[in-house]
C-alpha cells in the first residue's frame, strides 16, 4: 500500500504554542519592519463633509490637550 503522508507532513514537527512563539521571537530580528510613512498634513480647506456635534466640540475644547 502506498504511503499517504505527504513530504510536507513528514518534515514539519508538531509544535506547541509556546515553541511557536519562541521560534517567532527568535526570527523577529531577521525580518525588520518597514518604516511607516509620515502622514502628510491636509489643509482644512480640503476637509469636506465633516460634521461635529456642538456637544462634542465643547467636550474637546474643554480638554487641556486639545482646547484653546
Amino acid at each position: 500500500m502506498a504511503n499517504d503522508i505527504t513530504a510536507r507532513e513528514r518534515l514539519e514537527p508538531d509544535l506547541t504554542l509556546a515553541e511557536l512563539c519562541g521560534a517567532s521571537a527568535r526570527m523577529a530580528p531577521h525580518w525588520p519592519a518597514a518604516r511607516a510613512a509620515s502622514p502628510v498634513p491636509v489643509p482644512p480647506s480640503r476637509i469636506l463633509g465633516v460634521v461635529v456635534e456642538p456637544s462634542s466640540v465643547r467636550l474637546i475644547a474643554g480638554a487641556p490637550e486639545y482646547g484653546v
